[in-house]
């Protein structure tokens, strides 16, 4: 018996974007909820309403969901770690809470909004942890929160290195994701146990799959690969040629390498946190200059 990747678009959607229930434990399990509390409704966003950016189209964010407490989260699973992406993390966090205020409403009524981010990257090397729950908190003393929004990102690779053997749901749900590949004709009798992430492996057999999603598959692995590689050697080209130089300087020199590959403003954005109006800057100095 032969099995799909998970954390693929297709794969991932399949299991989390068509079994509500499915998704409903796995972000009982991944997501700080507290004791008594659980999550209640979920609500997949229409594809107009998913944040389209050019260098990350290998990441899902698609779902809403709100708890026994009326609190809403976001869920986003990202394949790919740049520094553009926390900041779209915090934008499309900040415009779910914003987005609950209408006329009829007044100010505390507002829900926390929280946003959870599984990335296949490792972006904390200096700590062993795999699991990062952020929140706005009172520097001098942090036992004083200001709610709002709160942040979970989960580095995937440092979960699989770790080699977890509890049989708690999260755990469970993390080595699904992490364990389960092209490769895996095995399933541990951990995974085989729980009768939700059974019906998890069923979804992501290569026989659940038709020709033509195999075929979605394959491509969604190879812009993966192109685009991470294409940012890789424009971001190295950029870091080589200012190595010398401020970190101001070494930022202008990829946007202009960038430019000269005929990116857009909004890759480069992605790339190096600038601004429509900088990176213009750039382009109009590049012009003038030929």
């Amino acid at each position: 018996m032969h099995y799909l990747d998970p954390k693929n678009d297709l794969t991932f959607k399949k299991v989390f974007g068509e079994h509500p229930h499915l998704l409903k434990s796995f972000l009982n399990a991944l997501l700080p909820l507290g004791e008594g509390r659980c999550i209640e409704h979920l609500e997949y966003l229409p594809a107009d309403l998913v944040p389209e950016t050019p260098l990350m189209k290998n990441s899902i964010v698609d779902v809403r969901c709100r708890d026994n407490y009326g609190r809403q989260f976001i869920v986003e699973m990202q394949l790919a770690w740049t520094t553009g992406f926390m900041q779209r993390v915090l934008f499309n966090a900040s415009k779910a809470y914003v987005k609950q205020l209408d006329k009829a409403f007044v100010y505390k009524a507002l829900q926390p909004v929280y946003a959870l981010s599984l990335v296949n990257e490792i972006f904390e090397p200096d700590t062993p942890e795999f699991y990062h729950h952020y929140q706005i908190v009172n520097i001098a003393d942090t036992e004083k929160q200001l709610e709002g929004l709160e942040f979970v990102f989960v580095e995937l690779p440092k979960f699989k290195a770790a080699k977890f053997s509890e049989k708690k749901l999260q755990v469970l749900w993390l080595r699904f994701l992490t364990e389960i590949d092209e490769h895996s004709t095995h399933i541990p009798e951990e995974l085989l146990g729980n009768s939700e992430i059974t019906e998890a492996l069923e979804n992501v057999r290569v026989s659940a799959f038709t020709k033509a999603e195999l075929d979605t598959y394959d491509r969604y692995w190879d812009r993966v690969r192109v685009e991470l590689t294409f940012k890789d050697e424009y971001y190295t080209k950029g870091l080589k040629e200012g190595e010398e130089r401020g970190e101001a300087e070494r930022t202008i020199v990829i946007v202009k390498n960038a430019i000269t590959a005929g990116m857009s403003n909004e890759l480069i954005t992605t790339l190096t946190g600038l601004t429509d109006a900088q990176i213009d800057a750039v382009r109009k100095e590049i012009k003038n200059k030929k």
